[in-house]
């Protein structure tokens, strides 16, 4: 796989020193005088997807469409959703690049999209198999549970508000954690918000059933529900109720700007930029990505500017913090992806998004194989799905806005809660929890008290505890 670390590069006698001074032009095709590209190792064909990639997506920033659409013939040619990791990879973000250009055209768009079935009972199943096939969700279920039951000692009223209520297990072991307390357990109130009433359904029979086994007093209050839409009113947060707040990969929903355009594509045809003339022997992923962009495949000076840190926030996010903060939590635990993935242009998001992505196909490609079923359809209507929202929406549309950590602080401390450091116990049960991974791939970082999940070196989530600041 290609890695930052240099795992997989490409020799000097590579033929690939020679495409980069090809354009890509109508009349280059993959005919017999480019016989060369199909037997191409995988590292070799890999870094050229990811060259054909940055390149097709530099022309659909610029629209350029006839140079787009070369170049997505190209890339559809050598990639493949049952191949190799960057030839799945390529598929996803080829698809993405396509839906792009197509919502430009909001009638062509419409009519491809109008008989498509969307089966929630599907849906759901996708993502049980993500939890089952990754340790992300379980080592976040571990170390929120760890941080409410710490801060939730000695109280006897306890209501906790789930913000994304998909999976009963997390709450099923804190109900187990809390019978176990040595001063007996507590009143316990969940409120579960989910747009799928069918989910929250199942987990209140689920949690309903073990509370009684356990003899804990126990209510579940359903909120049916997107987060963007949520009454904050609807929780019922009461007085004299602890309250803690569980949110998993949900608050970056919340992050489109109410400016924002909507329109994803320059509608301007022109002839558009073509290969850049460096090499591509670069020894990573990493380098290759940092000097491809600088060496030609770079957005038009129309949509050159990038996502500062200190750049202004979205008003709903600011509203909705600022709501929750209001509720008095006495602790506030938050799992989000950690990767920028909300930067302003395209080119940007695509070669982060890249790197995060080729990350957790990786992860994939060292658990299952190839032709597993359950490997395809997470790909395909979780990951896929992801993909095409970072490269393909823009607006409100665009839902998946992943954000580092940093940017998580800043916008929390704003927002009036302090960071609370998780403890030595929390992060034990994190690497513990990992340890029983037969995968030597995923690795635990302590960032400021945070715990962060690792492939390799590449992070990719983050589990952060607040409280509110009075």
């Amino acid at each position: 796989m290609l890695q930052d670390d240099g795992s997989s590069s490409v020799t000097s006698s590579s033929p690939l020193q020679v495409f980069p001074v090809m354009s890509l032009s109508p009349g280059l095709g993959f005919g017999s005088s480019n016989q060369w590209l199909k037997e191409l190792k995988s590292e070799e064909r890999g870094l050229y997807l990811i060259h054909l990639l940055l390149a097709c997506a530099s022309h659909v920033a610029s629209g350029s469409l006839e140079n787009a659409n070369i170049s997505l013939d190209h890339i559809s040619q050598l990639a493949s959703p049952s191949g190799d990791t960057m030839q799945r990879i390529a598929s996803y973000f080829n698809e993405a690049l396509a839906d792009r250009i197509l919502r430009s055209w909001p009638g062509l768009f419409k009519a491809l999209r109008s008989t498509k079935l969307s089966v929630v009972s599907e849906e759901i199943l996708v993502r049980k198999m993500f939890f089952e096939i990754f340790p992300f969700l379980k080592v976040a279920f571990v170390v929120t549970n760890q941080a409410i039951i710490e801060a939730m000692e000695g109280e006897k009223m306890v209501h906790i508000v789930d913000l994304n209520a998909a999976e009963p297990l997390q709450w099923r072991a804190l109900l187990q954690d809390l019978s176990a307390r040595p001063e007996g357990p507590p009143h316990l109130r969940i409120t579960g918000v989910h747009q799928q009433k069918e989910v929250l359904d199942q987990m209140a029979h689920v949690l309903t059933q073990e509370a009684e086994k356990l003899d804990i007093p126990f209510q579940f209050n359903q909120v049916v529900s997107t987060l963007e839409s949520l009454d904050v009113e609807k929780l019922r947060v009461k007085t004299g109720e602890a309250l803690a707040i569980s949110s998993i990969m949900q608050l970056h929903t919340l992050l489109a700007h109410d400016n924002e355009k909507k329109s994803p594509l320059p509608l301007k045809h022109k002839n558009g930029v073509t290969l850049p003339r460096a090499l591509i022997n670069q020894n990573t992923f990493g380098e290759f990505l940092e000097k491809d962009m600088a060496n030609g495949c770079s957005p038009s000076n129309d949509t050159a500017s990038s996502s500062p840190l200190c750049s202004t926030g979205s008003s709903k996010m600011d509203s909705f913090l600022n709501a929750l903060w209001g509720l008095s939590p006495k602790v506030m635990v938050v799992t989000e992806q950690d990767s920028n993935h909300n930067a302003t242009t395209l080119m940007e998001r695509l070669s982060e998004s890249l790197h995060f992505y080729a990350a957790l196909f990786d992860c994939l490609e060292s658990t299952l194989p190839r032709t597993s079923l359950e490997r395809i359809k997470v790909e395909k209507m979780l990951l896929g799905e992801e993909i095409k929202s970072i490269v393909a929406c823009e607006g409100i549309e665009r839902k998946e806005r992943h954000e580092k950590l940093e940017k998580w602080f800043q916008r929390f401390d704003t927002a009036g809660f302090g960071n609370v450091p998780l403890s030595y116990y929390a992060m034990l049960q994190a690497r513990r929890l990992l340890q029983s991974y037969s995968c030597e791939g995923y690795k635990i970082k302590e960032v400021n008290g945070c715990v962060v999940i690792c492939w390799q070196d590449r992070a990719l989530f983050s589990v952060s505890s607040w409280r509110c600041r009075k």
